[in-house]
């Protein structure tokens, strides 16, 4: 059994400038005291053809962590451009938040990402070279791709996670499906001027 749920994740400051910081506000339940740091991070995949161009935003640990309720804001730089394929940086992609116990990946939340100009000219008749600043980003907050993987939380065998290796690629959001197919697990609502899910 997981000894780590997470209950809500809330996506702040969506739409945003490309160029503004990503913020997950993370409410998540430990059903006893954790030995070990739990490990987050913010993955932006640079293009669904190759992991290479994956950026890992932040990486934080948080603990120990006693049994209960608790709530985080996670804050990360957005991805460098420069590293982004110039054919990919426009258009649809991907951010993955994952967390880990022990170096075992336990969780992903997957959101699909639209990058567009804000400005009708540019989007009809984009520059050859990109316009960073113009820029706008948003994050389809209200259909989350939900995929948990069973570990060993106390150092035992190895638990069979479905035969599926974690990986951070676009095709990572379902290890089973087509990655702009059909959602899996989308558990999501919309609150206020903040989108959110909601993880069971």
């Amino acid at each position: 059994m997981a000894k780590v749920h997470v209950c809500n994740v809330l996506v702040y400051d969506n739409p945003s400038a490309f160029l503004k910081p990503f913020q997950f506000e993370i409410t998540f339940e430990c059903i006893e005291d954790l030995k070990e740091d739990l490990e987050w991070k913010i993955i932006y995949v640079g293009s669904a053809e190759s992991e290479q161009y994956d950026q890992v935003l932040d990486t934080i640990l948080v603990g120990p962590v006693p049994e209960g309720r608790h709530m985080f804001v996670f804050t990360a730089d957005p991805p460098n451009p420069s590293r982004i394929p110039m054919q990919d940086l426009v258009g649809v992609t991907v951010v993955l938040l994952t967390c880990s116990y022990k170096e075992k990946e336990f969780i992903r939340v997957g959101y699909y990402v639209n990058v567009d100009y804000a400005d009708a000219e540019l989007k009809e008749n984009p520059p050859a070279t990109p316009v960073y600043e113009k820029l706008v980003r948003n994050i389809l907050a209200t259909n989350p791709r939900v995929t948990r993987f069973k570990i060993d939380w106390d150092d035992q065998e190895a638990v069979n996670q479905e035969n599926v290796p974690p990986t951070t690629s676009a095709a990572s959001l379902n290890a089973h499906e087509d990655p702009f197919g059909p959602l899996k697990n989308p558990v999501a609502t919309s609150k206020s001027e903040e989108s959110s899910m909601e993880v069971i």
